[in-house]
């Protein structure tokens, strides 16, 4: 008997379990004849105590719906009886949602992504925090006219309904622009997505399922690890240092566990920066090859190189077939416009397609042509020229920031690429600590312990450079070394001992 009671309702119980009782019986699922539980067992399953079921099944008498006989218990009354019987109005009982959500639900909490978006919307606020293009780099003017020319022209057909692959003129373009990156595919071997953050959504419903093993940098992008977690995954980890994933380590978990497949950022790592060295990245090959796993590259900021030229993806190195990579829009151009791509084996995306089409159809037509008109009039490259000067001049105000303000202890990387920096934080300073502080002063960034899978990085802080403007950049990292000084100050002189080795290694 599934009876769920309400303790906070303001309904009683026996009234509680009279009336779920009372459904039972009218909707036949206890028929005439069944055998209620005895008051005794009935009480102690749901927790109550024995005069709460016996005020129940009073309630239930009165009403003509079950009947006492001695030796026999109590039994629903025939049909015949019930139906003279007038039924009063009954209450209608609260649903207790969280009865009804499946065990993954609650894994899907982030609170890290969550305070992303919303600093987005604190115009009082210099937040660090969300990894997103600078406002002031949109082409709005182009896209404006490109929008016009669209509406104007088109007839109408970029209002319509897509294939679930994407737009072949947009993956056309695709094939071009990674084919000058050496990637060498077809358009039929690329699929439009709503971000890359559908991508990796998309890559665990087609590839995992609760228990399945996946090996993940750490630390890592925390999107990344909110989806493997939702989908039940057992998360390997592999240390980042200055040169990228440690692949001796790697080398080792795969030896002992057979992933479905490795996730890696091989390039400016969401959230250290770093870049993987080009030896470690045919290490990771080699071994993807000899251990028969898959790599997925995120590839977000490949793109936005500053002190080197672009770095060769581990999709362009690859000879056999074993890299699907990922990438989007949403960190070169805009990032509302949701809109980004997978290149992988025929196969692979045949399975890509039909994941998609179970969950939205297709990515926006609308936006696919507005972007494939822009990528057409060959305005990305040229966009992606100016931010490239842009977010290198950004870095630079940072760094500068940092050494002018910083308090002993403090150390992070310098970047070449992408929009982060990964910072130590002085001995026995908390980040979480440091946040509270910080957010009194209106100043906010990620603390590092957002990109573990259990526990790490809690005396790491993630600061992005890219979307603040340049003016406030200097004031932001200004109130963060406040903040750290004066916590410094409140804790006793042992704990807030220099040791210099922090200056030299932030990953340590």
């Amino acid at each position: 008997m599934r009876i769920i009671l309400d303790r906070e309702s303001k309904i009683s119980l026996y009234l509680q379990i009279r009336n779920q009782i009372r459904r039972l019986i009218q909707t036949h699922t206890f028929p005439p004849g069944y055998c209620l539980p005895p008051e005794r067992k009935l009480a102690t399953t749901l927790g109550v105590n024995r005069s709460t079921v016996v005020n129940a099944y009073r309630e239930l008498e009165a009403d003509g719906l079950i009947e006492s006989h001695v030796g026999k218990g109590t039994i629903v009354k025939p049909m015949a009886i019930l139906e003279n019987v007038k039924e009063p109005d009954i209450p209608v009982q609260p649903l207790i949602w969280k009865d009804f959500y499946n065990r993954q639900s609650e894994k899907m909490y982030n609170p890290a992504l969550s305070n992303i978006l919303d600093h987005l919307a604190q115009d009082d606020l210099i937040s660090f925090a969300a990894g997103a293009p600078a406002l002031e780099t949109y082409p709005l003017e182009k896209f404006a006219q490109i929008n016009s020319n669209l509406i104007m022209k088109s007839q109408g057909y970029p209002f319509e309904y897509s294939s679930t692959l994407g737009l072949y003129s947009l993956r056309e373009y695709l094939a071009e622009f990674m084919a000058a990156r050496g990637i060498e595919t077809q358009p039929e071997n690329i699929i439009i997505i709503s971000g890359s953050q559908q991508g990796l959504d998309l890559l665990a419903k087609i590839f995992l399922e609760p228990g399945d093993a996946v090996v993940v940098e750490e630390p890592t992008y925390l999107g990344a690890i909110g989806v493997f977690n939702a989908a039940g995954a057992h998360i390997l980890t592999v240390p980042v240092d200055e040169n990228g994933l440690c692949t001796d380590i790697l080398e080792q978990i795969l030896a002992r566990h057979r992933p479905k497949f490795i996730y890696s950022q091989s390039t400016f790592q969401n959230p250290t920066g770093v870049t993987m060295a080009s030896d470690r990245r045919m290490k990771l090959l080699q071994l993807a090859y000899r251990y028969h796993v898959p790599i997925v590259e995120d590839d977000a900021y490949g793109e936005l190189y500053y002190d080197t030229p672009r770095v060769q993806s581990l999709k362009a190195m690859d000879d056999y077939n074993h890299v699907i990579y990922l990438s989007t829009f949403s960190k070169i151009l805009f990032p509302g416009l949701r809109l980004g791509w997978i290149v992988a084996p025929s196969s692979v995306i045949d399975m890509f397609e039909l994941a998609k089409q179970h969950a939205d159809l297709h990515s926006g037509t609308t936006v696919q042509w507005l972007i494939t008109e822009f990528c057409r009039q060959s305005l990305l490259e040229e966009h992606l020229h100016n931010v490239r000067d842009k977010y290198t001049s950004k870095r630079n105000v940072m760094l500068r920031a940092l050494e002018k303000y910083s308090p002993p202890g403090l150390s992070w990387n310098v970047p070449k690429g992408g929009f982060y920096l990964w910072c130590q934080l002085p001995l026995g300073i908390n980040a979480t600590t440091l946040l509270s502080k910080a957010s009194e002063k209106k100043v906010a960034f990620l603390p590092g312990d957002a990109f573990y899978v259990s526990t790490g990085g809690q005396d790491k802080i993630r600061l992005c450079y890219s979307r603040c403007p340049q003016e406030t950049i200097e004031e932001g990292i200004l109130r963060i070394c406040e903040a750290l000084t004066e916590i410094s100050q409140a804790q006793s002189s042992t704990q807030n001992s220099y040791n210099p080795k922090n200056r030299i290694n932030p990953f340590i």
